[in-house]
């Protein structure tokens, strides 16, 4: 299941101008690779995660919930912000 919400973000991600590649090592919890190709040092690994509350949740590398997986626009604006450089720092 949660292949199929990193999948579906990585779509969004796209729209944003965000690359990512979904990795899935044997034995490991499948993440999201999002990098910023106009600035590379601007990367990290989303997760989906079910919660204890029973609902998936995006979660950043540093363990900070980024947003429901059902928001994947919300997820998607959110990782967009946090990855993109303020405009005058390109």
């Amino acid at each position: 299941m949660e292949s199929t919400y990193l999948e579906k973000l990585s779509d969004e991600l796209a729209h944003r101008g965000l690359d990512s590649w979904l990795m899935s090592p044997p034995g490991r919890v499948p993440s999201l690779y999002v990098t910023n190709p106009a600035a590379r040092a601007m990367e990290d690994s989303v997760y989906a995660v079910r919660g204890n509350d029973g609902l998936w949740w995006f979660w950043w590398s540093w363990a900070e919930r980024i947003s429901m997986c059902d928001d994947l626009d919300a997820a998607a604006s959110t990782v967009a912000r946090v990855l993109t450089l303020p405009r005058g720092r390109e």
